[in-house]
This record gives C-alpha cells, structure tokens and sequence, in this order.
C-alpha cells in the first residue's frame, strides 16, 4: 500500500493562484515535476527562487560553503513573533554564538543523561492511552503532541507536562500551530519594515502568552542557578554555558527565544513523525508486528544501552522522517553571484532545498512513495542516506537536537507498539498539509487496542 501524499497543482498557474495555493499548503501548492527535476526556477514579480535536488548542489549550500548561504531573512516572515532571535532565524556572527552556547548540551555523553526522563515521558503516554483503547478512534497526532511536548519539559525544565505552566505553553502552542502557515504572504512579498505582516490577532495572542509563560519558568531557573538549587537539566546546561570565545552567557531575554524554538523543534517536529509513523505501522501489520517483537527488550526499568537494540524501530522511525519530513521546506540566500547548472543565479536570490521533494526523488530513490524500513540496509538505501536525506538539514546548520530525536522517537514509538496493537480507520485516510510542521488535513485517526487483550 502506498501512503498517502497530497495532490501536486497544474504545472501552469498565475502568481495570484500560486499566492493562494501556498497561503493554504505548501506541497499542494508545488507541481509533480519537482518529484524528478535537479532543479526549478520560479520567478516572481519581487524575486527568483530556485529549488534544487541534485545532492551535489545541496552539498555546496548546506556543507560546503554554509555561510555563504545564509537563512533566508523570508523565512523569519512567519516565525518571528513566537521565536524572536533565536538560533532558528539567526545568520552570521549571532547564530555562531549561539551554537556554540547550545551545541554542548546536545553532545552524546548530555543525550544519555535525558533517557530517563524520555522513558518517563514513554510511560506517561502509554498510561494515558491505556483510557482510551477500545472500539472508538483516537486522533493520535494529539496525542503525540501531547507525549512530545511532555518530554521537552521533562529533558529540558524537569517538570512533566502536567505541571501547570507547562500544561498552559501546549495549549497556546496548540492554538499557535493552527493559526499561522509555516511561512506568511511576507514570504512572498517583499514587504517595507514598517508594514503589518497580517497577522491573525490569535497567532500574535499566543505568541505573546507562550513568550511570556517561557520568561516565568526561564527567571524561575535563573533563580534555582543562583542558589544553587537547580536541576542538572538542558536548562540548566544551556544556561550555565559560556561562549567559549567570548565568556558570554545567554541574557534572559535570549533564552526565550532559543527556549521557543527547543519547544518548536523539538515538540512540534517530533510530534510529527511520531504520528506518521504509528500510522504508517498500521498500514503493514508485518513491520508492526517486527517492532512490538523488538521492543520486548523494554523492561520496566531499561537504561540508555537499549537503544542499540531497536534497530528496526530506528529504521522505521527513519522512513517516517523520509516519507514525511517534519520541515518539508529550508530556504537560504545567495549571497553572491552563483552559477548552478549553467544557469546564473543573481544575488540575493532564494534557494529552496525541500526534503519533501528530495525524500521522494524519483532518480534517488528505489521506490521513492513506498513504505519499505528495509530499504536502510539496501546499497540504494545506504547510498541515499548519504545524499538524499536531509529531515534534520546538515552540514553547519544541522539541527543540534537531530540526536536527541534519533532517540526519543524510536523510544515512543517502541513503547506505544509494545503496549497497543494499531489499526487504521479506513475511511479517514490523512492526507498531508504543511502549517508549522508536516501534518494531516484533519488528524490522524487510528484505533487502539491491548496487546494483552485486557
């Protein structure tokens, strides 16, 4: 069975029908040709944009010569309100800084120390669905988000998310997720500072309250830090950390936003593939049935070394990154005069680098739309992984938590599959929409059983 993925647009539209098709969803707003072309030129009354999916172009903008393609300041358009001047939308001198401040708390021997509390957070979700197995559907993406959003309290302030600002930050952040297009029409447009970016009231009211529940729990710590009482946590870590080159700390004030984004890549993201996979799982019984096998290693109180044994849980995990990347779209800037293809590229001009696209190359990918975890082990498999599969970036600009989702989402994804047989409701087949993250139109609907028949 091939998963579903949305309908690509006429090859031919208007600027105005483009503007609308995009406002709505990113991949539906995108013609078929870019599942088999190295590269595509758009151009606009404002600008020129160029997709590219040959993996050697990619290599030269996101490895080889990062700087001189930095962010587009397009992209900060739609994301500014909530994330203000974090490492997600800085370029240049700033982002340096900040990577070095936040790289360290990422680094493997840190990732072992959160396993607890991502297990914890695994538990928690299973308990919770433990109410809810039965005949009915559940929508599992609010549930995922839900388990996602409890491990980054949990790894990063040490609280669970029932915890009342915690539990206040998921619901704005729910509210947030809705309302605003992973890019606004400021992204299209090339609007003067002073001009209103349209807004709705409502993303620009969660915005301001998520902003400002973050600034509680970030003085809060700065307090527990200055008394010695603070928990040995990424909180802790990130604000404790001194540019190596500078002796800085984060202000308060940018450690708001950097907590943002955490929030935003590490919950949101997570969510997302979380939920494709398990659906993804109940479309092929067998690799379900490969999983919840695997999983048996699970004890009641496991430690990091398990990791290395869910092997095909990490496969499947990754094909759910690769069919259905959690940020379908990176854009950067030429800074300069660049020739691609023969083809001259002006400065100043927008290069897309789409996972959605590059995940399902038609001249890559053996069975490019198909579910197949053990294309990983295949010489295509191992050959694309090296080239053509980006979900975290690379290069410079890879995510700092692409390790810290390698590990919490095969660990959900094995407890909740050790727990519940999985099955699909036939006749709300999702169908992928790009808001914030990669999600579906209408929720993800799956049903739920024990796997003990209790």
């Amino acid at each position: 069975m091939i998963p579903p993925k949305p309908a690509a647009r006429a090859e031919q539209v208007s600027f105005l029908g483009y503007l609308r098709l995009f406002r709505r969803d990113i991949l539906s707003a995108q013609p078929a040709k870019l599942y088999r072309a190295w590269m595509a030129e758009y151009r606009t009354p404002f600008f020129r944009s160029y997709l590219i999916n040959q993996p050697d172009l990619i290599r030269a903008v996101l490895n080889e010569r990062p700087m001189d393609f930095p962010k587009s300041d397009r992209v900060g358009e739609g994301l500014r309100p909530l994330l203000g001047n974090s490492v997600f939308l800085t370029n240049g001198a700033d982002w340096q800084r900040q990577r070095r401040i936040i790289d360290p708390a990422f680094e493997g021997g840190r990732l072992r120390d959160t396993f607890p509390a991502m297990w914890s957070a695994a538990q928690a979700c299973v308990t919770r669905l433990s109410k809810k197995v039965g005949g009915q559907p559940i929508e599992i993406e609010e549930e995922t988000s839900f388990a996602a959003a409890d491990v980054i309290f949990r790894t990063l302030f040490s609280i669970p998310i029932e915890d009342k600002t915690a539990a206040a930050v998921f619901r704005e952040f729910r509210t947030y997720q809705r309302s605003q297009p992973i890019l606004n029409l400021g992204a299209l447009l090339p609007l003067p500072r002073w001009l209103p970016r349209g807004f709705r009231r409502s993303t620009k009211r969660s915005a301001r309250i998520i902003r400002g529940l973050i600034a509680d729990m970030t003085r809060a710590r700065q307090e527990q830090i200055r008394s010695g009482m603070a928990p040995n946590d990424l909180a802790t870590k990130i604000m404790t950390t001194q540019d190596p080159e500078t002796g800085e700390m984060f202000s308060a004030e940018e450690m708001i936003d950097q907590v943002a984004i955490f929030f935003l890549a590490g919950h949101e993201t997570s969510a997302s593939a979380l939920a494709w996979a398990l659906y993804l799982l109940a479309l092929e019984p067998d690799w379900q049935a490969r999983v919840a096998q695997e999983a048996a290693v699970l004890t009641e109180d496991p430690d990091f070394s398990v990791m290395s044994k869910l092997k095909v849980t990490r496969d499947v995990f990754r094909e759910a990154l690769r069919l259905y990347p959690p940020v379908p779209m990176m854009v950067r800037q030429t800074t300069c005069p660049e020739v691609f293809r023969d083809r001259d590229i002006p400065t100043g001009s927008q290069v897309v680098v789409s996972p959605w696209h590059l995940h399902r190359q038609n001249r890559l990918w053996d069975n490019p739309d198909g579910f197949d975890p053990a294309r990983w082990e295949s010489e295509n498999g191992k050959n694309c992984i090296r080239d053509a599969f980006i979900p975290f970036s690379s290069g410079a600009r890879v995510c700092p938590g692409a390790g810290f989702a390698m590990i919490e989402g095969p660990l959900l994804l094995a407890a909740l599959v050790s727990e519940f047989q999985i099955e699909p409701i036939t006749d709300r087949t999702p169908v992928p929409v790009a808001h914030l993250t990669v999600r579906s139109e209408n929720g993800i609907w799956l049903r739920l059983t024990r796997r003990d028949g209790s």
